[in-house]
């Protein structure tokens, strides 16, 4: 049963909660040793709050699941991890997260609730809503940044990377909603909102964000105020260039993209472009 615990838990999926690192390293403060050690703490409170919330989706979405081809094999559909003691790790796991969120900062305990409560709205109402669906899962990733910014205490943090972590999570979101179209007409699938978009259309949105996605980085990396005189910044621009091309390449071509931290995970050419670009930022930002 712990076994089941852990996997219900997603510990893979809390590669997303790396995003409470960025108001950290792009405030220039990875080197604060107090500052980087509330950003761990606030990063594991997350997490279990997070995975609370992956518990309870499988707790709604149980009998669904068990007629879904991948989502059957989930501990909780499969009957590996019994209801009872999921319902029991929710509980504890969001009580936690609070209890010590609440200690590390109060801004963080805010965000904390607004993320349980948006993420609750969303599974029994957004979720079946056209677009709104997908902002609501680009809002997730924003308030991950948020609740980083919220930890330390910031000295400048641009506004321009809220507006880019905006459109690469709705680049993400729209490129899940595509692979899940096509898993879905395969007889992998069972969102009824998808019955609601075109391929067509998700295409279209995919192009507008991405392009909206590396504009806005591009406007951060020689407008923020604390940046290099020298615009060096601006050279981790082709990084996300390519790392937008790749994904969409994954999602148009490869027919791939229904699980984003998958990709993270298993794509070769996104690892080496993650590595590279935030390389060149630590490089940039502490050894210039």
């Amino acid at each position: 049963m712990l076994r089941a615990l852990i996997k219900s838990m997603r510990p893979q999926q809390w590669a997303k909660n790396a995003l409470i690192f960025v108001a950290l390293v792009f405030d220039r403060q990875l080197t604060n040793l107090p500052s980087l050690w509330v950003t761990i703490q606030g990063f594991i409170s997350f997490s279990l709050l997070a995975s609370a919330i992956y518990i309870l989706n499988d707790l709604i979405d149980v009998e669904a699941d068990r007629q879904h081809p991948r989502k059957r094999l989930r501990p909780i559909a499969a009957g590996e991890l019994p209801l009872w003691l999921a319902s029991t790790a929710v509980a504890v796991f969001v009580l936690q997260a609070f209890i010590w969120g609440s200690q590390l900062s109060t801004g963080f305990a805010i965000v904390c609730a607004v993320y349980l409560a948006l993420n609750l709205t969303y599974s029994f109402w957004l979720k079946h809503i056209p677009i709104i669906d997908v902002i609501g899962l680009a809002s997730f990733y924003v308030l991950r940044v948020a609740a980083g910014v919220l930890l330390i205490e910031v000295n400048i943090f641009s506004p321009w990377l809220y507006l880019f972590t905006t459109f690469l999570a709705l680049f993400l979101g729209i490129g899940k909603r595509r692979a899940e179209m096509l898993a879905q007409k395969a007889g992998g699938g069972s969102r009824p909102v998808l019955a609601l978009y075109t391929s067509a259309y998700l295409d279209q949105l995919l192009l507008i964000v991405l392009t909206l996605m590396i504009l806005t980085y591009s406007l951060y990396t020689f407008s923020a105020e604390n940046l290099p005189g020298n615009h060096a910044m601006m050279l981790t621009i082709p990084f996300v260039i390519y790392g937008g091309f790749r994904y969409l390449y994954l999602v148009q071509v490869s027919q791939t993209g229904e699980a984003p931290e998958d990709i993270l995970f298993s794509d070769r050419p996104i690892q080496a472009t993650l590595v590279l670009w935030a390389a060149t930022i630590l490089l940039i930002f502490y050894l210039m």
